[in-house]
């Protein structure tokens, strides 16, 4: 018995022993480099421009000696990067988030997410087609193409599946001629204006006046940069509230990097709001936490559409 005891007392030392180990190993590994992932749907140069400031503010912030940005191609380049352990903390949109909970719950966590100027933290998916093209209703999209953005965007993809064969009575496959993808959000627009889509799925706040392209969102964003006339799109679908996208963090990450990763972020609407617009595309109140129990809607949405 006393022989079990002393087993029992030096294998739960040596778990402790190698448990201290690994947390040092992680905090020495936090404070060398910062790896941002961001995940596509918009011009790459756009995208690097716009966090910038976070390559500038976040060392001294956070206590690392580097920051480096990876934009991905498309969503799943960012995801697979969360997933493998390569990246330290990107922005999702819900869906993304669902795919990496149901791969790996354990490889990332959700932190924080945005909150409106309307106090809400949701937005929606929208369904734009040329103004020109004399479709003005879901029922004028019967027999034509219709594009998403990405199969793992959240508004552009995995809400309209969803939502939209309740909304125009049958499967999508069925009502609509043909669909595909457009590459990304941006890309999707484009591509709705030079015609190879009648309409297509995207997001946007719902807050503010469409003819802005809303207070924050993908159109607001082609706006604001100049390659996008809201004049020439109209609004035949808003989808209901989509919960805002997760700030994810690697949940390896050490607990003193995740609580001054995440003072930082929650102080950035005050401390830079410029930066806060540049990296949220759009005009937004505040951050504010969320877990896992946020995203479990989307997340019980994809497992049963999608599969993970």
């Amino acid at each position: 018995m006393i022989r079990n005891l002393l087993l029992a007392s030096v294998a739960a030392f040596s778990v402790g022993l190698a448990a201290s180990a690994q947390a040092e190993e992680n905090a020495n590994a936090d404070t060398k480099v910062f790896r941002i992932g961001i995940i596509g749907g918009e011009n790459e140069a756009d995208r690097i421009r716009n966090f910038q400031c976070m390559i500038d503010q976040l060392p001294e912030a956070i206590g690392v000696e580097e920051v480096k940005l990876f934009p991905a191609a498309d969503y799943d380049g960012t995801i697979q990067g969360l997933l493998g352990g390569t990246l330290d903390y990107a922005e999702l949109g819900a869906s993304g988030y669902a795919k990496i909970h149901l791969t790996d719950p354990d490889a990332a966590e959700p932190i924080l997410t945005t909150v409106q100027t309307d106090g809400s933290t949701g937005y929606h998916s929208v369904m734009v087609a040329r103004k020109d093209s004399g479709i003005e209703s879901l029922e004028d999209m019967k027999g034509k193409k219709l594009g998403f953005a990405d199969p793992d965007s959240t508004s552009g993809f995995l809400v309209p599946s969803v939502t939209l064969p309740e909304a125009v009575g049958a499967p999508i496959n069925e009502y609509f001629a043909e669909t595909g993808f457009g590459g990304g959000h941006e890309n999707l627009v484009l591509e709705v204006v030079k015609g190879t889509f009648d309409a297509g799925t995207t997001w946007a706040s719902g807050v503010g006046d469409f003819e802005d392209g809303y207070t924050s969102g993908n159109l607001h964003k082609m706006v604001e940069k100049g390659i996008l006339d809201m004049d020439d799109l109209v609004e035949l679908w808003k989808s209901p509230l989509i919960p805002n996208g997760p700030i994810v963090v690697r949940s390896s990450m050490s607990d003193d990097m995740k609580t001054k990763f995440k003072d930082f972020m929650m102080a950035l609407p005050e401390n830079d709001p410029e930066c806060f617009s540049a990296i949220q595309g759009g005009d937004y109140k505040s951050y504010t936490e969320v877990n896992s129990d946020f995203y479990k809607p989307i997340i019980d949405a994809r497992r049963s559409t999608i599969g993970g």
